[in-house]
């Protein structure tokens, strides 16, 4: 997060990667509980902030027409909701460079609402503990207290168990989706089958291999009915498994994008043209290190 010398805040929103996704549960009122190692790449959108007569928000970047409007969004609905605990009004404009796919499975809203809290916390003074951020973020959405809290984490119940996970290795990933949206309530409720108990692990993989060979062992419990929803879903895991020096190819989250992972970012970039096609939106990155 930086500040300039105008009073613009800026805070990078990173997309978010379920390196593995176990529905553990259902609960009685219908929300799934799930066990999942979400990490962020190092891309994103990225929001500012500055001082506004009221609140509103603008869009650029390449997804900036697909970005919800109004009380749909989930960067306005953080920003309202913040003001409320914290008795400010709710004064910002706010500029969001759109830059991950909508309806992706990669937290592209989730990220998005926890800059805003972070953003508009330090633009509005807002001192640390005045009010409760991870209960606001769950609030928001499943994913959001992990997009504030950072960094990767296994994440249990409905999104507010966190607890850190091991170091990860500086790996490349490269990110598919084949142009179609997916609606998270819309996947779970296809979903067949019973659950996956929590597997999350306590060894430091040292190398991208060291993490395949990890992931291997779990999965992504949400893929079968996503590909039924949407068949090309499979055509692009099995695009990312022919590439060269792919390790792994998973969904992540509810789809539709899938990821492969590689040694380093340049061996993702190297396999990008392999696996495009006219309709697909193909992004080479790594894994973040650093917490967003």
């Amino acid at each position: 997060m930086t500040a300039d010398a105008d009073g613009v805040v800026t805070v990078a929103a990173p997309a978010k990667i379920n390196l593995y996704l176990h529905v553990t549960a259902r609960r009685d009122d219908g929300y799934h509980e799930l066990d999942s190692l979400m990490a962020f790449a190092d891309f994103g959108d990225v929001l500012e902030a500055e001082r506004g007569d009221g609140l509103s928000i603008r869009a650029t970047g390449t997804f900036a027409a697909e970005m919800p409007e109004d009380d749909e969004n989930l960067a306005v609905r953080a920003a309202r909701r913040l003001a409320e605990a914290a008795g400010v009004a709710p004064n910002a404009a706010l500029t969001l460079n759109k830059a991950i796919p909508v309806a992706a499975g990669l937290g592209g809203g989730a990220s998005d609402a926890a800059a805003t809290l972070k953003a508009l916390c330090a633009l509005w003074n807002i001192p640390d503990g005045a009010v409760d951020l991870p209960a606001i973020a769950l609030e928001l959405g499943a994913d959001v207290p992990v997009c504030l809290h950072g960094r990767a984490a296994f994440v249990g119940g409905i999104g507010e168990k966190i607890d850190p996970a091991p170091p990860l290795p500086d790996a490349g990933l490269l990110l598919v989706n084949p142009g179609v949206k997916l609606a998270t309530q819309a996947v779970f409720e296809k979903r067949r089958g019973g659950f996956t108990p929590a597997h999350p692990f306590d060894r430091t993989p040292a190398t991208a291999i060291d993490l395949a060979r990890l992931l291997k062992d779990r999965e992504n419990d949400l893929t079968e009915s996503a590909v039924r929803m949407c068949p090309v879903i499979k055509d692009v895991l099995v695009a990312l498994e022919k590439v060269p020096g792919c390790h792994l190819a998973r969904m992540s989250g509810s789809g539709a994008t899938c990821f492969g992972l590689f040694d380093t970012l340049e061996a993702a970039a190297a396999a990008a043209s392999a696996v495009r096609e006219k309709t697909w939106w193909v992004r080479p990155t790594r894994l973040a290190l650093k917490p967003a």
